[in-house]
């Protein structure tokens, strides 16, 4: 039997292997929809792995038992099976159940929206072939291939599947995703947050001239960021601009090798061999005529809180990005919603959010490339002026939270649900 709900009030549960406290950016975006939805009056429930030492203030926050990973980075892995919940689960009436991952919870997910008979929402969030190097002792492509796979299968059986970009759309239809339910919804930016930031505060914490162009990179610093061609890029723009400086906000395992190349040592590149790979490491490769720069001309902040990254962007003047991995890039967002003119490698995510020759330039990954991009603009304070305007417009039309949250909140209403 076929039946059709205009709801008024949701009760909608989430189901995610990658939630708070952790700082990345699913955790991010499904932060940004609850809070919209909540202020909406819809109810919001977070089924989401323990993570020891963190206290939830939210009373509709469940947690999984979980294992703590240390691989590269940390970050607690799920076991998808507690009593526990699945009282907790039995017990609720829900209207729709959206996942956030093809696995873990993500199969607890699809398993309850079938036992409830609710429709299930599956966002695509990452490109999984670009994040194999996270995936120890298996070879890069037969991880790719096996959780590409995975993900199709899961997506092709969910009633709705979100892609945060129309570039993200393409490609999982290129992978194999058959599911004629696909809407293009980003993850919005918290306005609430970004309201009157303090960029001076930043400029002289760090000690950096009124004259002085600043190049922000907000991202986790690691090899699936592309941050060694970044960084080898704004080495040679150090090199051809005495009055720039680069300020990076992000940790990662590459952190430290960043930091040698930074402050002199000769690296062209990371060439790491397969054990070194395995076990995260990098091994720097010499070459004499690698460009150096002042070492004090590129800063290094650490990991930003949420409340005082707003700062940041404020206090700089291009955003520079290189990664290749991203399906959407909220820190773009957030760049653009602060107003700033970006230069980023023409990659998906960053290719659906800059407009090239409006608010910024899309260049190939190419060093000489990056590097002339951001030099024109450095040169010319028009340019960066005009590129920073047409960022703040886009964003404020299409990627605050509010925007977003009722892009997804339309996706639920119109979601038949089925009953027996």
């Amino acid at each position: 039997m076929f039946e059709f709900y205009i709801f008024v009030n949701m009760r909608i549960a989430i189901f995610t292997n990658n939630y708070l406290p952790n700082p990345y950016g699913v955790a991010g975006s499904i932060e940004s929809f609850r809070r919209q939805f909540e202020k909406r009056g819809h109810q919001v429930y977070i089924f989401a792995p323990f993570s020891k030492g963190y206290t939830d203030k939210n009373s509709r926050v469940f947690r999984y038992p979980s294992m703590d990973l240390k691989y590269k980075i940390s970050f607690p892995l799920p076991i998808a099976h507690s009593k526990k919940i699945s009282q907790v689960l039995k017990n609720l009436d829900l209207d729709i159940i959206h996942s956030q991952h093809p696995n873990l919870l993500g199969r607890a997910a699809l398993k309850w929206a079938r036992r409830k008979n609710i429709p299930l929402v599956f966002t695509w969030h990452t490109l999984y072939d670009r994040y194999t190097n996270f995936v120890p002792f298996i070879p890069d492509k037969l991880a790719a291939r096996w959780i590409i796979r995975k993900a199709v299968r899961y997506a092709n059986k969910a009633g709705q599947v979100v892609a945060p970009t129309k570039s993200v759309k393409k490609i999982i239809q290129n992978w194999g995703v058959e599911n004629k339910n696909i809407a293009v919804i980003p993850t919005g930016v918290d306005e609430d947050v970004y309201q009157n930031p303090d960029g001076d505060k930043i400029r002289k914490k760090y000690g950096i001239r009124s004259d002085e162009i600043l190049l922000l990179l907000v991202s986790r610093l690691t090899e699936e960021k592309n941050a060694e061609f970044l960084f080898e890029s704004v080495i040679k723009i150090l090199k051809s601009n005495n009055r720039v400086k680069f300020l990076v906000a992000g940790e990662g395992y590459l952190l430290k090798k960043l930091k040698a190349f930074a402050q002199g040592e000769p690296a062209s590149g990371w060439q790491s061999s397969l054990k070194d790979k395995l076990m995260g490491q990098a091994k720097l490769s010499f070459k004499a005529d690698q460009p150096q720069a002042d070492k004090t001309r590129i800063i290094f902040a650490g990991l930003v809180g949420k409340k005082e990254i707003k700062n940041y962007y404020a206090a700089a003047d291009i955003f520079v990005y290189a990664s290749l991995s991203e399906t959407q890039g909220m820190v773009i967002s957030e760049a653009m919603y602060s107003g700033l003119p970006i230069v980023a490698v023409r990659a998906p995510g960053a290719k659906d959010l800059v407009e090239e020759g409006i608010n910024g330039f899309l260049v190939e990954n190419d060093k000489n490339e990056f590097a002339e991009a951001v030099n024109k603009l450095a040169a010319d304070k028009d340019l960066r002026k005009k590129f920073a305007g047409n960022s703040k417009r886009i964003a404020r039309a299409k990627y605050t939270d509010a925007v977003c949250a009722d892009k997804m909140l339309e996706v639920y209403k119109s979601l038949a649900r089925y009953r027996n």
